[in-house]
């Protein structure tokens, strides 16, 4: 199991925890005859629900976007990581930018394949854009979803 995977169970462990205390706590306040009370512990309930739906749609995120890197692979699809790197590992950022040019013109030539977003997604991602990495990656997975729907 990776790192990020390890990280991402702890985290999630740690935020159930909180939703739970929170909740305890909510409903500690929503028993108090005061108004005040009141309406803070409904929003003690408001806020842990918000970032339970928050917590779920990104762990479906993640399962969404390590089955397309498993397709990819198989394929052998996949970007071969081979951009040089500093000592402590971080990709360079020129040569990612040199890069990408590739894996742009890919995803243009072909806007329908969720494999070109993929890639797109791994190199605005090596390039150090996470948001676009993330936005790129949700069309990817959007488009996969789409034409898995339209196979079934």
């Amino acid at each position: 199991m990776s790192k990020g995977k390890i990280g991402a169970i702890v985290v999630s462990i740690l935020l159930v925890f909180y939703f739970v205390l929170m909740g305890q706590r909510a409903w500690i306040l929503i028993r108090e005859p005061d108004l005040v009370p009141r309406l803070m512990g409904i929003a003690l309930f408001v806020l842990p629900l918000v970032g339970a739906w928050t917590l779920v749609v990104e762990l479906m995120f993640g399962a969404r976007t390590e089955k397309l890197a498993r397709i990819l692979k198989s394929e052998g699809g996949l970007p071969v990581d081979d951009l040089p790197r500093t000592p402590g590992g971080r990709i360079i950022r020129e040569s990612a930018d040199e890069a990408f040019g590739q894996y742009q013109s890919e995803a243009e030539a072909a806007p329908e394949d969720w494999r070109s977003w993929f890639r797109l997604s791994c190199a605005y991602d090596a390039c150090g854009d996470r948001k676009r990495a993330r936005s790129t990656m949700r069309k990817s997975v959007n488009m996969y979803r789409a034409g898995a729907k339209q196979t079934s």
